[in-house]
C-alpha cells in the first residue's frame, strides 16, 4: 500500500454503484473520495461540522480521479485519504484507492476545495487548528 498515506476509510460497493459492465460506474469514485475525505477530517479532529460552526465552509473547485483497475459489486476498497497541500484558502486532498488490504491500485485523485465564509462565498483563510490539525496527524 502506498506509503504517503495514514489514513483510509473502507468501502464496500454497493450493486447500485456498478454499471452495465458489471465494475464501479467512474462517476460514483467521486463520492467515495468525499466520503473517505469527510472521514479524515473527522479523524483528525476537525470536522466539516466544525468549520460551519465557525461560519465557514468548503467549495469544491477542482476534481481529478485517474482509474488505474476494475472494481465490481462486493469488493471492499480501502479509500486512502490525505491533506496534501494547504494554501493561504485552498486544500488539496488526495486519495488513493486499493482493493481491501491489498497493493492493488484501483484508482487515485484529488479535490480541491477553497474554503469560504458561509454568507459571502467569499475565500477564508484556512484556520490555523485545521492547519495544526493536520500537520500533527501528518508527521
Amino acid at each position: 500500500m502506498n506509503g504517503k498515506f495514514r489514513f483510509y476509510h473502507p468501502i464496500k460497493v454497493r450493486y447500485v454503484e456498478t454499471d452495465a459492465q458489471g465494475h464501479v460506474f467512474f462517476g460514483h469514485y467521486y463520492t467515495y473520495f468525499d466520503v473517505a475525505m469527510m472521514e479524515y477530517m473527522g479523524t483528525i479532529g476537525f470536522s466539516y461540522q466544525d468549520l460551519l460552526s465557525e461560519k465557514m465552509d468548503l467549495l469544491y473547485v477542482e476534481s481529478l480521479c485517474r482509474h488505474q483497475a476494475p472494481a465490481y459489486y462486493d469488493d471492499v476498497l480501502d479509500v486512502h485519504a490525505r491533506i496534501g497541500n494547504i494554501g493561504d484558502s485552498s486544500l488539496t486532498f488526495e486519495f488513493a484507492v486499493h482493493k481491501e488490504g491489498s497493493d492493488q491500485l484501483v484508482a487515485t485523485g484529488h479535490i480541491v476545495a477553497v474554503n469560504v465564509d458561509k454568507d459571502t462565498r467569499r475565500p477564508m483563510r484556512v484556520p490555523d487548528a485545521l492547519r495544526r490539525a493536520v500537520q500533527e496527524y501528518e508527521r
